[in-house]
C-alpha cells in the first residue's frame, strides 16, 4: 500500500525511499500540508522536467548522484550533498546527466507580507 505520506515517528533512510526507474522521473511524498510539502524525486540518466514556474521559493538538495538545474536561464551543476533556492517565480528545469535523486522543500506560508 503507497502512502500518501512517509510513516511518522518511523526511521528511514532518505535516500532509499525512493528508486530509480529506467527512463522515468518518480517522485514520492514525504510530507504534505497546506503550508509547503517535502519530496523525494529520481531521475534516471537522459531525463528532464521541463522548464516551469512556482509561486514559492524551493529548496532542493541532491541526495544521490549529480544534477543540473537551470534557473533564470543560468546553469548550476549541484553534486552529492550540494542544495540550491530555487525563487518563486523563476522559470528552472532539471536535466539528468546522470542518475540522480533530489529532497524538494516548498514552504507556501510567509508569502501573505
Amino acid at each position: 500500500m503507497d502512502l500518501p505520506e512517509l510513516e511518522k515517528a518511523k526511521s528511514h533512510i532518505i535516500v532509499e525511499i525512493i528508486q530509480y526507474i529506467p527512463n522515468a522521473v518518480v517522485s514520492k511524498t514525504i510530507i504534505k500540508k497546506t503550508t509547503g510539502t517535502i519530496t523525494a524525486s529520481s531521475f534516471d540518466a537522459g531525463e528532464e522536467l521541463a522548464e516551469k514556474t512556482s509561486p514559492f521559493d524551493n529548496y532542493v538538495q541532491i541526495i544521490d548522484g549529480a544534477a543540473e538545474i537551470l534557473i533564470k536561464d543560468k546553469k548550476h551543476q549541484l553534486k552529492l550533498g550540494e542544495g540550491i533556492i530555487i525563487p518563486a517565480h523563476a522559470q528552472h528545469s532539471f536535466n539528468a546527466n546522470e542518475q540522480f535523486k533530489m529532497i524538494s522543500t516548498i514552504i507556501k506560508s510567509g508569502y501573505e507580507e
